[in-house]
Formats: structure tokens, C-alpha cells, sequence
């Protein structure tokens, strides 16, 4: 898939995208790039795992498309947008950076995000808040495996479903909703990012990690999940009236306007 150039551009005032995983062969890439070339926006989040460090690390993959991706964003960064660059785990090593500059792209911690309708929202990778990775190194490294392999099945499965004109299908998604302890574990994940938006007194939470993108309102505070750009492609989307809204943006790319584009945010969640 390449961008298209005569697509309408669309403008937002705030674009949170986190675990692109560039680097890992699971990374989507290809939609990544077509859905940055499709779109304006003030500010560009980037909430962590944008670059797979410990797939790096096992074995080095890092085609044209993933160099695209930071040259994209990079480009962005130079023509205006303000681009805040918040690393995760599997790129923390760039957390040491943190307060610092490089190519108009700031690396923070985390940050604390206005929107235009005057809330206050935490934006934050989210590691820090699963419990797995802060009981056990080796639970964290079970599962990263596990994970690999449900994405090697992802892509056997939605070759054959192209080769037969279906569209793109999720098998870590679908699973993710139907295991029981996924389930459980996604619940108590966002029950404590939710715990910690009260703590702090912010109407809520935007952040990554799971996998999993969300905007459910928890406890009287809003908790958003930008999703990733392995399994869903989904990102996180503030218009200029403060509106939140999830895009998925895969190849049925039924968003042709920015009323569609509102209308299909609207299927996934619009807060």
C-alpha cells in the first residue's frame, strides 16, 4: 500500500499513536505510513513502543517502510507539528533522554495533555501500571513469546483471508475478548490507570501498551487506549472541539471525507 496524494488530507488538532513496534516483523508499517500521509495535525503524540528495541536486539529487521515511518514523522516535526515523543518499555532506554530535544521531537517521561474543551488528561506509555511485567522479568518474557506466535498465526491467517478478498481480521484482538484471563488482565490494567487519573485529580488517562484501544469512561474518569500498529491499527484523535474519537485504519479504508471519517470513529468510540 502507498499513500495517495489525491486522498483529503485530514486535520486534527491532537494524534496520539503508540505501539508501532518498528523494527518487529509483526510491525504494520505499510498502514502506519499511509495514515500519517493522510493526515494534519497540531500535535503528534507518540505514547511509547514506537521502536521494538528487544526484537532489535534478537535479530535485526529494519526495512525501507520502517525508516519511511521516522522520516515521516521526523518531516512532520521540521514543517510545524509539535511532536512529544513518550518511549515505553520496549524503547525505554530513551527515557533517559528524558527533557531533552532531538530533530524538533521532544522526549518526555509523560506529559500532560489540554484538550481544546479544557480537560486534563495524563498521556503515558503504561507499563509501569501491568502488573505481569511488575511481578516477573520471565512472566514478561513468557509472555512476549506467546504474543510473537499469535502473531505469526495474525499474518498466516489474513494472507489467505487477502487471497480470498476478505478483509483484514485480528486474531490477537478476537482472543483478547474471549480469553477469560485476558480479559481479567485488561480489566485490572485499566482499573489502575483509572485508580491513578482520580490520584492526580485529571479527568483521565491516554496511553498504550495492551494492545487493546478503548475510551470507556472508569469511576467518573475517561481512560483512552491508543491501541498499536501491529494487530488493530488503531490511533487516538482530538478534532479542534476537543472530541476524542478511535480510527482504525486498515486496508478497508472505508474513510473517504471527514464526515465519514467521523461517522467510522464513531463505530469504534467516540468520547
Amino acid at each position: 500500500m502507498s499513500p495517495n496524494p489525491a486522498r483529503p488530507v485530514f486535520r486534527f488538532r491532537s494524534v496520539f499513536i503508540s505501539d508501532v513496534h518498528l523494527g518487529f516483523r509483526g510491525c504494520s508499517a505499510r498502514y502506519l505510513l499511509d495514515f500519517l500521509h493522510s493526515i494534519e495535525t497540531e500535535t503528534l503524540y507518540l505514547v511509547g513502543d514506537i521502536v521494538d528495541l528487544w526484537s532489535l536486539k534478537k535479530s535485526f529487521y529494519w526495512p525501507q517502510e520502517h525508516n519511511d515511518v521516522i522520516r515521516t514523522i521526523l518531516g512532520k516535526a521540521k514543517r510545524g507539528t509539535r511532536v512529544v515523543y513518550i518511549p515505553g518499555n520496549h524503547d525505554r532506554v530513551f527515557r533517559d533522554y528524558d527533557g531533552m530535544v532531538f530533530g524538533n521531537v521532544e522526549i518526555r517521561r509523560e506529559a500532560l495533555h489540554e484538550t481544546a474543551d479544557g480537560r486534563r488528561f495524563v498521556v503515558l506509555h503504561g507499563d509501569e501500571f501491568d502488573a505481569v511485567i511488575k511481578a516477573s522479568p520471565l512472566l514478561e518474557a513468557l509472555g512476549n513469546r506467546a504474543y510473537a506466535f499469535v502473531l505469526q498465526l495474525n499474518r498466516l491467517v489474513n494472507f489467505f483471508r487477502r487471497r480470498f478478498g476478505f478483509p483484514y481480521w485480528s486474531v490477537a484482538a478476537y482472543l483478547k475478548h474471549k480469553v477469560k484471563n485476558a480479559v481479567k488482565y485488561i480489566a485490572n490494567y485499566e482499573q489502575a490507570l483509572a485508580d491513578e487519573a482520580k490520584r492526580r485529580g485529571v479527568d483521565g488517562m491516554i496511553c498504550g501498551h495492551i494492545h487493546r484501544a478503548e475510551i470507556t469512561n472508569i469511576d467518573g474518569v475517561l481512560y483512552c487506549n491508543d491501541g498499536d500498529w501491529v494487530e488493530s491499527c488503531t490511533t487516538l484523535t482530538e478534532d479542534f472541539n476537543g472530541r476524542l474519537a478511535l480510527l482504525r485504519w486498515t486496508e478497508t479504508r472505508e474513510v473517504l471525507t471527514h464526515q465519514e471519517l467521523l461517522i467510522a470513529a464513531a463505530r469504534v468510540r467516540v468520547a
